[in-house]
């Protein structure tokens, strides 16, 4: 059974372009459009999250903050994906409980390797 990724982000294209790599990589794909979306599709057999930071309806440090204090599954790997690159802002993410962050653009296998990464349980 693969490993099932949650992916969130307001962009159709971003979601499909993450769609289309991780399911690639063998990985089983849900999408979400927003924070809210995506905690009505977080279910237990969730393996990891890939978020969004900037997103309407609720960012992705929001989504982190609400999936760490006591969801379906709270101890969840989450990766935030963004073209956000302050440090106050990834120090925003990782207060919330987020595992790793990687800056948009990217590579393919960056996605991958990260993703491998914080599913391993690997901060980065």
């Amino acid at each position: 059974m693969a490993e099932r990724v949650l992916i969130v982000d307001d962009s159709v294209s971003m979601l499909q372009m993450e769609r289309t790599i991780l399911t690639q990589a063998g990985y089983e794909v849900v999408e979400a459009c927003d924070g809210n979306d995506a905690l009505s599709k977080f279910t237990s057999d969730i393996t990891a999250v890939v978020t969004d930071f900037n997103m309407p309806n609720m960012n992705g440090v929001e989504l982190v903050a609400t999936i760490r204090s006591g969801s379906v599954n709270e101890s969840v790997p989450i990766l935030i994906l963004t073209t956000e690159s302050e440090d106050e802002k990834k120090h925003q993410g990782k207060e919330a409980g987020a595992t790793a962050w990687l800056t948009k653009p990217f590579e393919q296998q960056q996605l991958v390797k990260a993703v491998r990464r914080i599913s391993e349980k690997v901060k980065f």
